[in-house]
């Protein structure tokens, strides 16, 4: 069965790790107070910027690499119900990281991002920006990062969900398609 390219399974699993990785920071961080919050703030804020950065390059890579095809055996529905979930997290690894940068950058505190407490990581240029326009734009990016992180654990349980059904109802090896090979030559 043809397979993803190495290039795309490497960013698959790591862009899915950091993405499970902050979606569980993010609710942990609410319930800390602090110079505790604040770093974990730091380092969501540090990953996110990672997922963005790898997902853009994820969706060049994929825009310029065919996938696989499904298995003859799928039917048409399943094969629209996989692409359009695979293109939505597509939309939600990007729109997620932006909205998150938003509502950094027009927080009232313009507290300064430093990626992984290393590199300084620009605001959006909306400081200048009348205050009650800065704070709507902030209360609106706010809402959306939320909605996207509930739209995330969503469609991220449903595509674990659809990879197992197939893997151990179906045996279809659509899931192999995109597990990495250890120690094998093919």
């Amino acid at each position: 069965m043809p397979r993803y390219s190495a290039v795309a399974i490497l960013l698959h699993w790591l862009i899915a790790a950091l993405i499970l990785t902050n979606l569980a920071l993010g609710w942990w961080m609410q319930t800390l107070e602090g110079l505790a919050q604040f770093e974990k703030y730091q380092l969501h804020k540090s990953i996110g910027i990672l997922v963005l950065l790898l997902s853009v390059l994820r969706l060049a890579w994929r825009l310029t690499h065919q996938a696989p095809p499904y298995p003859e055996t799928m039917k048409p529905w399943e094969k629209l119900a996989a692409s359009s979930v695979h293109w939505l997290l597509y939309a939600i690894m990007i729109g997620m990281p932006l909205t998150g940068w938003l509502l950094v950058s027009t927080s009232a505190f313009k507290l300064p991002t430093l990626l992984f407490h290393t590199v300084p990581w620009p605001h959006l240029p909306v400081h200048d920006w009348p205050v009650d326009a800065r704070m709507q734009v902030n209360h609106l990016s706010e809402g959306a990062h939320k909605a996207l992180a509930f739209g995330t654990a969503g469609l991220v349980a449903l595509h674990i969900g659809a990879a197992l059904k197939h893997q151990i109802v179906a045996r279809d090896k659509v899931l192999s398609r995109m597990l990495p090979r250890f120690g094998r030559a093919n």
